[in-house]
């Protein structure tokens, strides 16, 4: 058997969209991630992107990001348990950690490493983790690479979490990790009923809010401060990706905690640390969340506004409460196709196809920004509306 014989027999979804010509990945764009992208020549809405407050393109946090280039160079040349940890690195932490009203912070090159690191540090031989089913890849491969137990209940079904808690809470350590905001279909942890949950059962709890940071909450603080709730939560994960415009991953929670974290997790002490550039941008990505909290009620007028729009053209949008907002397809190729035919009519989505979501609930996963205007949004419902109906979505 050939280890590469996997990489051809694989491919046959790819290889049938590519046919198709209805392949959607891997576009390539040349222009700034704003509400306008451009794309081979072309100038399209850009409904795709995670760039919430629209602040990728803040000349102050581009100035932040040369700054920061300018003085420490373009690397960190080293891990931040050695050589690695610049004092920019340190300030972020504590700046995060204020933020955040954690006692500590620590930083990670991608949100991806964070969950790779965190869990599989935190779960031993005698831990379980119990996760929501439509948890991020990300907690799922932590999970993973821990040598503890793994459980996982229906989507926010409080009643098949309740009922893996009495299985597995008889005096191991557990901890229930959960989404904030979930990636696909923009919808939010039941965190009221979980947090309840969790002090019934004694376990620990650790929210993914890569999607709520900066975007829910009334100073930006996410998920758990939008439920009021930040005391029932242990330890909350955040990334830069998306709302703070540049890349990297941070964790935050008692002090004791995240120094265990940072001694032990090995994608944060066996990887090189977040460059200076993302560090800089980052900085003054947070600062402008805390100073300009109008962004955050433009993305938000912005996304009432898609909401009714959509819904009121007989568009499924699931259980969206957050400025992701899918349009659900059905069947994966379609999804393909609705993309490609929307780029036709001027608009960037994302398709998302089984298993990212269950098969059967492909979706055109769509996401706003703060810096939309109304004619981006109008435009890009006028193309969702013909699309729609072409397929057959909408009447």
């Amino acid at each position: 058997m050939d280890i590469f014989s996997k990489c051809s027999e694989n491919a046959g979804r790819q290889r049938a969209a590519r046919e198709g010509g209805v392949y959607t990945y891997y576009r390539s764009i040349s222009s700034a991630q704003d509400p306008l992208v451009i794309h081979q020549g072309s100038e399209l809405v850009m409904l795709g992107s995670n760039n919430y407050l629209g602040l990728t393109s803040h000349p102050e946090v581009k100035e932040a990001a040369r700054l920061a280039l300018a003085h420490y160079g373009t690397g960190s040349a080293g891990s931040r348990l050695l050589n690695g940890t610049l004092d920019i690195h340190v300030e972020l932490e504590e700046s995060l950690a204020r933020f955040m009203n954690r006692e500590a912070a620590l930083t990670f090159s991608t949100g991806f490493q964070v969950n790779l690191g965190v869990l599989s540090c935190l779960l031993g031989r005698s831990d379980v983790a119990i996760l929501d089913s439509l948890d991020h890849a990300c907690i799922i491969d932590g999970c993973r690479l821990g040598f503890g137990k793994t459980y996982k209940y229906r989507h926010n079904d409080m009643e098949d979490l309740e009922k893996k808690l009495e299985v597995v809470c008889d005096g191991r350590g557990a901890l229930i990790v959960v989404d904030g905001v979930f990636s696909m279909e923009g919808d939010l942890a039941d965190l009221p009923a979980i947090a309840a949950l969790k002090r019934r059962f004694g376990t620990r709890l650790m929210v993914d809010d890569a999607h709520g940071l900066g975007v829910l909450g009334t100073h930006g603080r996410g998920t758990t401060e939008h439920f009021g709730l930040e005391q029932d939560v242990d330890l909350v994960m955040g990334t830069f990706s998306k709302a703070l415009a540049t890349v990297g991953g941070f964790i935050s929670g008692d002090a004791y905690v995240i120094d265990h974290i940072k001694h032990n997790a090995r994608s944060q002490i066996f990887s090189a640390a977040p460059p200076p550039a993302s560090v800089g941008a980052a900085m003054k990505a947070l600062e402008i969340v805390e100073r300009e909290p109008d962004r955050r009620k433009q993305l938000w007028e912005n996304t009432d506004y898609m909401k009714r729009a959509l819904d009121g053209m007989g568009f499924d949008t699931g259980e969206s409460e957050s400025p992701v907002i899918p349009v659900v397809v059905g069947d994966d190729m379609a999804a393909w196709k609705m993309t490609r035919r929307l780029q036709e009519e001027g608009v960037f989505v994302n398709p998302v196809v089984s298993p990212a979501v269950p098969e059967g609930r492909a979706m055109i996963r769509t996401s706003y920004m703060a810096t939309h205007t109304r004619e981006h949004l109008d435009r890009a419902l006028e193309a969702l509306s013909s699309v729609g109906r072409e397929m057959g979505l909408i009447g």
